[in-house]
């Protein structure tokens, strides 16, 4: 046995008082009077004997109540371990309020079971020690230590976030808060259900720092969840279906049946069919809806499932514009093929403009520029068309039979391009078609059928470079090669335009398609949806109001406003200023912690338009309800790790307190004193002399 305030112990001198006490106080003697002195011997012997024997009993009380009051104030325990900490005290404790811990435990959700543990762990310590409770936010005010009653105060404030940490990240974050303080003893709890998924403890190096991890433990439940969205085409044209592919995952040990999948649309809401998952299984199915209209689009899967539903639905917008745009920039004429070609698309705009007439501030308006028979491309036009390429447009070149070499090849330069040798003046055939690269890819109904495949009358030679061959000669060497850059690509073809050297354009089964498929490769296709909780950074076109101030800002859409037309303003919803960055002609925005219901956002400058719609749905990790077992989670634990494996129904506290210090025995002590006082006051009203 030890003691927390062994000083304490020379109070135990205290004891010679009630002795001293007693020998000076019931030495004294009583006068009695009496008539008979017949049985006086006999009755004062008898009296005597009694009295001295209730007299030591009473001692002795007095004496164990304050040895038993000494011993409490030392506060003696029994060590459960070699070493026992003593001095000041910082305690870390980090309470998971992820979805997860919205499952049910036998009598109460997770949370508020975790939320108590907190408490336990908080009041297991004194009021001098210092405290950090931290979650899954990783808020900035979380990161310092507070006092006792701070921290209970905190523990009241936690409630459900769709943020999910790795148990290691949570552990380096403690650390760091831990190692901010002067206090020598450092002890961190990990208060979490420890899905498989994040349960990486062992990751966790820092050996002087004490881990308890306390698990919490939920009855298994079933889960179908919508993983991902995405559509078939990158992108969507007006007045044509469109398709999306879904993936479901069922995370439960059973067949998921008669699972209703719906779309909601531009206001409405159409049941799309029903399916069945196996059992840890997935499942992508697809849904067909037609585009009516222009402009932004907010969408939304669901699938019914209970009891966890925050994965059941999932937010895409997504934007169609009215007509895509394409710029020819000639050397010499026009060529018609090429206007033939997009004339009869009412969807496609072809503008012609001569080398010498440019405008660069106008590329961003269109998604392809073809090079036609360039004799000089530019060292301004070759940056300008580089940037245009990076930022997602396409480029296709078609060189002149007279072309500048050394200005071809500074420009291809700034792709990586193969350079372009000297012109040949020979008779060629392209022999072989690329049909899985995107621009020939879902084109052709029998690959295997025999194309007529372009003759060219001469061609320049293209250097093999890191580029992907959509077109090749018999010889191996490239017709057509694709350079992706940043997020479009350039296209080089090896010979001119000209009719008269290249029947490309009038082999329209591959010249048609080529077109078009790059154009709508070059429309660049954003992302249809983000996650909640990661460093996502959202990209718009930037615009200047008329009062000179660009303050972007994010309007939630309330799931019952009208979402046809996203220029109506909306009343009454969150809204926000996230962190924005301007570049050129673009807006980059950085909503950080501040978003925190999934749905869909809509960017405004002005109340009365919006810029832009993003989507933004919960981070699908919190789906697979999957736990370590205490067994497995014990496995390959360092030293300094351990588990505090008790039942709901423990006296949480007392068991942190005893970890801690050992079996506490001073409340014994306390009750001992207690009940010596009272057979104390017992035998001096009770024993009559």
């Amino acid at each position: 046995m030890q003691f927390v305030f062994p000083a304490f112990l020379a109070a135990l001198a205290v004891l010679a008082v009630p002795i001293i006490i007693h020998l000076f106080y019931f030495r004294r003697f009583k006068r009695v009077y009496f008539t008979n002195v017949r049985f006086l011997k006999e009755v004062k012997e008898e009296t005597s004997n009694r009295q001295k024997l209730r007299n030591l009993l009473v001692l002795l009380m007095r004496c164990l109540a304050i040895a038993a009051m000494v011993l409490a104030f030392a506060q003696p325990f029994i060590p459960l371990s070699a070493g026992v900490k003593k001095g000041e005290r910082a305690i870390s404790v980090y309470v998971d309020n992820s979805f997860s811990m919205n499952a049910l435990s036998k009598n109460a959700p997770l949370l508020e079971l975790a939320k108590q543990r907190a408490r336990d762990i908080v009041n297991a310590y004194g009021v001098e020690d210092r405290f950090q409770v931290l979650t899954n936010d990783f808020e900035g005010r979380d990161q310092r230590l507070i006092s006792k009653e701070d921290a209970l105060d905190r523990i009241e404030e936690i409630r459900t976030s769709p943020a999910s940490r790795d148990i290691s990240k949570v552990l380096i974050r403690q650390q760091q808060c831990l190692n901010s303080g002067k206090q020598e003893n450092k002890t961190a709890y990990v208060v979490s259900d420890f899905q498989a998924n994040i349960a990486d403890v062992a990751d966790f190096r820092d050996t002087l720092i004490e881990v308890n991890l306390v698990p919490m433990r939920a009855v298994q439940e079933r889960n179908v969840s919508v993983d991902s969205v995405w559509f078939e085409s990158p992108v969507q044209i007006l007045n044509q279906p469109a398709n999306l592919l879904v993936k479901l995952s069922n995370r439960s040990e059973e067949e998921a049946t008669e699972l209703r999948l719906s779309l909601h649309h531009d206001g409405q809401s159409k049941p799309v069919g029903s399916l069945n998952i196996p059992a840890r299984g997935s499942k992508i199915d697809t849904v067909s809806f037609n585009i009516l209209r222009s402009g932004w689009h907010e969408a939304k899967i669901s699938v019914t499932d209970y009891p966890i539903q925050f994965d059941d639905n999932y937010y895409l917008a997504f934007h169609v514009a009215e007509r895509i745009n394409v710029l020819s920039i000639n050397g010499l004429q026009p060529n018609k093929y090429l206007e033939n070609a997009f004339l009869g698309a009412r969807y496609f705009l072809l503008n012609n403009v001569s080398a010498g007439a440019l405008d660069y501030s106008k590329f961003s308006d269109y998604q392809l520029i073809v090079l036609n028979e360039l004799g000089v491309v530019s060292s301004g036009l070759a940056n300008e068309l580089k940037n245009f390429v990076q930022n997602g447009g396409n480029v296709l070149v078609f060189p002149s039979q007279t072309a500048d070499l050394n200005s071809y090849n500074a420009f291809l330069q700034n792709f990586d391009a193969g350079n372009l040798g000297a012109y040949e003046p020979t008779p060629r055939q392209a022999s072989e078609i690329n049909t899985e690269e995107f621009v020939f890819k879902d084109v052709f109904l029998n690959k295997g059928s025999n194309l007529r495949l372009p003759i060219t009358q001469g061609n320049f030679k293209i250097a093999p470079a890191r580029g992907e061959y959509i077109l090749t000669y018999r010889d191996g060497s490239a017709m057509l090669a694709k350079y992706p850059q940043g997020e479009g690509a350039l296209y080089l073809n090896a010979a001119p335009l000209n009719e008269q050297l290249n029947d490309l354009v009038r082999n329209g089964e591959i010249f048609v398609p080529m077109l078009f498929k790059m154009a709508i490769a070059g429309a660049k296709g954003r992302q249809v949806a983000y996650t909640i909780g990661k460093d996502e950074v959202l990209e718009s076109k930037h615009q200047v109001s008329i009062s000179g101030e660009s303050i972007y800002k994010l309007q939630r859409v309330a799931e019952n406003a009208p979402t046809s037309d996203p220029n109506v303003a909306l009343a009454a919803t969150e809204e926000f200023i996230p962190e924005q960055r301007i570049l050129g002609s673009k807006v980059l925005l950085t909503p950080g912690t501040q978003m925190r219901d999934a749905g869909w956002y809509r960017l405004r400058l002005r109340s009365d338009s919006t810029l832009a719609v993003f989507a933004f749905n919960y981070d699908r990790k919190e789906s697979d309800l999957r736990y370590l077992t205490n067994e497995k989670l014990a496995e390959n634990l360092p030293k300094n790790i351990k588990l505090i494996a008790e039942t709901a129904e423990a006296n949480f506290g007392q068991v942190v307190d005893e970890r801690e210090r050992g079996i506490v025995l001073w409340r014994w002590c306390v009750m001992f004193a207690l009940l010596f006082l009272a057979l104390e006051v017992l035998f001096l009203r009770l024993w009559k002399v």
